[in-house]
């Protein structure tokens, strides 16, 4: 039995909220490893496959925004709207998270004093880069987890989050000029065309990539599981969900890992159909996770500094407990998170008057920037 993909896209009775909760679980597991044991090698899975379960993860969250995304800009249609509503999703909760890990893990864990540690001028720098993202991150803050195991890093999991922008960034920017020019110019094709296009050079890309490196890793390889994702909402009226191809999928990648570069092929190609077929199909008692929350970002933000502050209290902890102790912590952060912030904040992604006063600040700073260039 199969069906469109198209039949599920727009319902929201779907396991993306758990998809997502279960990658950001993996991503708490795999780090578990590193931060208890101090090496990136220690996950098991990456002397088998070349991958960790972390890496496997980040692929999932990507295949499902560049889906969902793609969907979000297409149902507003509207630059200004979409925008703010990415800004809603991300910065509300990534700057208290930042706030935490600058004002409570390390004035706690420094070595400095704390009025070291508060004139540092490297505790202001993560402070400010690590909540905006766009001029790179940093993982340190003075005098912190100098000891640890996996030493220094406050919140390595960070790093993917500038990705993340960036690809919002570049498909509302591909969408909008698409848009703009079918109204100009007869021979620019269709989204769905581009969209596929760029999805299939992105495939080529990668895989050359792994076998010949020409350029960033993590950014070739993220480009592709998230404009795969995009395309595939795209052709979401083309594609089938069928068990039956889920199986030869699930079966390729299991039989390629055999070989870490068979499976890097078969892994690339499979990995996003798994993951929206896991997204849609099964049902039952496991839509029940819906009515929760929806708590994966909140563990993605929270779960390292958390894992270095258990790492630094109790030197010699067993990777086992680090992963039970973590996960309980962090899990009520995100709960926090998640009632606390992300839902409030997510509840003015349409508001009208909150995208107005967005609107009017964007013409301000345009205002501002053109006073500035003719003095």
């Amino acid at each position: 039995m199969s069906a469109r993909l198209s039949a599920y896209a727009n319902s929201r009775d779907n396991n993306f909220n758990l998809v997502r909760f279960v990658a950001a679980a993996l991503v708490l597991y795999s780090h578990g490893f590193a931060i208890a044991l101090g090496s990136g090698d220690a996950e098991p899975l990456r002397n088998t496959v070349g991958m960790t379960w972390g890496l496997i993860a980040v692929d999932v969250f990507f295949v499902t925004s560049g889906f969902l995304i793609t969907s979000s800009y297409f149902a507003r249609n509207n630059l200004t709207v979409f925008a703010w509503a990415r800004i809603m999703r991300i910065y509300p909760a990534l700057l208290v998270a930042v706030l935490f890990c600058v004002f409570v893990v390390g004035l706690s864990f420094t070595a400095l004093s704390a009025s070291e540690y508060l004139s540092t001028a490297q505790t202001y720098k993560f402070l400010f880069k690590n909540s905006l993202l766009f001029f790179g991150l940093e993982y340190d803050l003075p005098g912190v987890f100098d000891n640890n195991p996996w030493k220094h890093a406050v919140n390595g999991s960070l790093w993917t989050l500038p990705y993340e922008v960036r690809m919002y960034a570049m498909l509302a920017a591909i969408l909008f000029a698409i848009g703009y020019l079918q109204n100009r110019l007869s021979v620019i094709r269709s989204p769905k065309i581009i969209l596929l296009f760029i999805a299939i050079s992105a495939v080529a890309a990668n895989i050359a990539n792994h076998f010949h490196p020409y350029a960033s890793v993590h950014f070739v390889h993220l480009f592709t599981m998230f404009f795969v994702g995009a395309a595939y909402y795209a052709w979401r009226e083309h594609v089938r969900l069928s068990l039956g191809l889920f199986a030869v999928a699930f079966a390729s990648v299991l039989i390629g890992s055999l070989n870490a570069d068979v499976f890097f092929v078969l892994y690339v190609i499979s990995v996003p159909y798994l993951t929206l077929f896991i997204a849609y199909v099964p049902s039952g008692r496991i839509r029940n996770f819906n009515k929760v929350g929806d708590y994966s970002y909140g563990v993605y933000i929270y779960a390292f500094p958390v894992q270095q502050s258990i790492a630094a209290l109790g030197p010699g902890i067993s990777v086992a407990s680090m992963i039970l102790t973590s996960f309980s912590v962090t899990l009520f952060l995100s709960v926090l998170s998640w009632h606390l912030i992300e839902k409030r904040c997510l509840k003015l992604k349409n508001s009208r008057a909150a995208i107005d006063r967005f609107v009017r600040s964007l013409r301000l700073g345009s205002r501002i920037n053109w006073i500035k260039r003719g003095t």
